[in-house]
């Protein structure tokens, strides 16, 4: 248990990250500037409106405060290869997608150690670990920006090599998420049945609330229904993996088990396809939105 959490989740996180990184060009981070607005909708509903619902949320279910904290740094988790392969299948705008996910996953390396210092220390008071926010944000470069920064280095100077992997390191990442949720909760086997009661409703309607908030302020800046689509997706799915290294970062649990700040990352991986299947099937008859 000490290797997979010391060496295969992180090293397992950077594969998943050069995976998004190699799907990416320097025209995806400069797409930005061509649609502001869109742009705009999403930033703000992933980095300013998504935590704060998350925030209420694990108030009015009135959790534990590890679960509550765990809740929150899922919250702070841009959506990456996840939201990029949703919005694909709900035939949304998936060029503003990937272009959402490179700029987000990249201002993350300065909002997640904050953001996450905040909550843990908000919610777990006297009992929460000591975190440094320049070990956290050195943590977050490594296994984050730097493989998305290789990936991105690979598809411009190898293009041929890019196309030919990317659809196997695609396939790759999906299975290593699956892998990274089953060992969480395995390991955490106990809290798991203790906590799924309360844990599974409350993720259910985190997910829930911010596919509709998504949906409301890409209406209020007047995009397309292609972009309206895309900006749900972003808004309500986060990266589960991404939670469960930073829970697993910032305490060490004992005999080598994961931490209960990776819970809630871990069952979210499943209660997501529950309320992100509907919607997608639904995204995919529409044809112009309400």
């Amino acid at each position: 248990m000490d290797t997979l959490i010391n060496v295969v989740l992180p090293l397992s996180l950077a594969i998943i990250m050069f995976s998004l990184g190699i799907g990416l060009t320097i025209a995806d981070f400069a797409r930005v500037l061509k649609h502001p607005r869109a742009f705009a909708a999403g930033a703000i509903a992933q980095v300013i409106v998504l935590p704060a619902v998350a925030f209420v949320i694990v108030l009015v279910f009135n959790l534990p405060s590890a679960l509550a904290a765990g809740i929150m740094i899922l919250s702070f988790c841009p959506g990456g290869v996840t939201s990029n392969v949703v919005s694909k299948w709900a035939r949304a705008d998936v060029a503003l997608s990937v272009s959402l996910t490179a700029v987000i996953s990249l201002l993350s390396l300065v909002t997640i150690p904050v953001m996450t210092a905040w909550a843990v220390t908000y919610f777990m008071g006297e009992n929460a670990p000591d975190i440094s926010i320049a070990a956290l944000t050195l943590a977050v470069f490594a296994i984050t920006t730097v493989p998305v920064c290789l990936g991105v280095f690979v598809r411009h100077f190898a293009t041929g090599f890019a196309t030919q992997v990317e659809p196997a390191l695609s396939k790759m990442s999906s299975a290593l998420f699956i892998l990274i949720v089953i060992a969480a909760v395995a390991s955490n086997w106990a809290l798991f049945t203790e906590n799924l009661a309360t844990l599974g409703p409350s993720l259910i309607a985190l997910n829930l609330v911010l596919l509709g908030f998504g949906f409301v302020i890409a209406r209020l800046f007047l995009l397309d229904w292609h972009q309206t689509k895309t900006i749900a997706v972003e808004t309500g799915i986060q990266n589960g993996t991404l939670g469960i290294a930073l829970g697993t970062l910032i305490t060490n649990q004992p005999d080598g088990f994961m931490s209960p700040l990776t819970l809630p990352s871990a069952i979210y991986g499943v209660t997501m396809y529950i309320v992100v299947v509907p919607f997608v099937l639904w995204f995919r008859r529409s044809k112009g939105g309400m």
